[in-house]
């Protein structure tokens, strides 16, 4: 076969001219994985009669995530034949790293306290949010380091590895880097299928998505989920957070980490706005390839999202 015939071949289906096909294929094959590693876990519980709410129960439901992540990601990489080393670029400047703890402790302290006014405003509707023993196991002596590991380190790795690695650097180059920030942040908070938690975890999976660009490197953003969720355990750990999952503190002590925190978000954003790196600009046809190679995934988490409403 001749080299012009094999290149009319390969791109027969004009949407697989365009890389951002993968980072679709990739959030509706997670999607799918992640149903089916729901349902296996589901019948093991069963099987061993795990006790509702236990430690055991919660460790097992967290596993499903990563599980589908993994299988998700080696299938993409090997059937869709993307690079690893595009995937996952690790080296970058160490004013990231800066940069990064910047933010992320702006997002922690300032940002998050979006979730309370959106938690708020559904309860006006009627919907009844999940305490953090809903979400978190014992916590107390050495039990706080499996919580670690399965809540911060695997999400860390794992949901980077999916949205920040695959997703992302798939999607760039044509979709162009504004709209892949976004779509990445879509795509990160869809995956979560929290109703009250939706809007911070857009912001943040958008905030992570920029910075893993203007670092050219997963790491930062690595850095960033892990401080995020690990927070959130040593806090529960020490008692400091109430039956909702809020800081405890006094109203002067909050508004000023309001504020500093806030200083502190918008100052890494600014930088990280005035990086000297040059924005991609978007190519024709890459937005929609990428939806519709997504469309399954979008439907399946979709649905788990509005199921979030009502399943206690």
């Amino acid at each position: 076969m001749d080299n012009g015939n094999a290149k009319g071949m390969q791109y027969a289906n004009p949407l697989l001219q365009h890389n951002s096909h993968i980072g679709g294929f990739a959030l509706s094959l997670s999607a799918i994985l992640y149903v089916l590693a729901g349902g296996l876990i589901a019948i093991i519980i069963a099987v061993a009669r795990v006790e509702e709410n236990s430690d055991a129960y919660l460790y097992l439901n967290y596993l499903a995530a990563p599980v589908a992540m993994t299988a998700a990601m080696g299938i993409t990489l090997k059937f869709k034949k993307f690079p690893v080393k595009k995937a996952y670029p690790v080296k970058c400047h160490p004013k990231y790293f800066l940069i990064a703890l910047l933010l992320i402790f702006g997002l922690i302290f300032s940002v998050s306290w979006i979730d309370t006014g959106v938690t708020e405003f559904l309860k006006l509707m009627g919907y009844v949010p999940k305490g953090k023993d809903a979400y978190l196991p014992n916590l107390s002596g050495g039990l706080i380091v499996p919580a670690l590991i399965v809540i911060a380190v695997m999400p860390a790795i794992f949901e980077e590895g999916l949205f920040r690695g695959v997703i992302l650097n798939s999607c760039e180059d044509g979709v162009g880097t504004v709209r892949t920030v976004f779509i990445v942040g879509f795509a990160f908070s869809l995956f979560h299928a929290s109703a009250e938690q939706t809007v911070y975890q857009f912001l943040a999976g958008c905030v992570f998505a920029f910075i893993a660009i203007r670092a050219g490197s997963i790491l930062p953003s690595v850095v960033m989920h892990f401080i995020n969720n690990a927070i959130i355990i040593i806090f529960a750990a020490c008692g400091l957070l109430d039956a909702e999952g809020n800081l405890i503190l006094s109203s002067g002590a909050q508004i000023a980490l309001i504020v500093v925190s806030a200083v502190s978000f918008i100052g890494g954003m600014i930088w990280l706005i005035f990086d000297k790196k040059p924005l991609i600009k978007c190519t024709k046809g890459s937005v929609k390839a990428f939806f519709i190679y997504a469309s399954v995934g979008i439907v399946i988490l979709g649905l788990m999202w509005i199921l979030s409403f009502f399943v206690r």
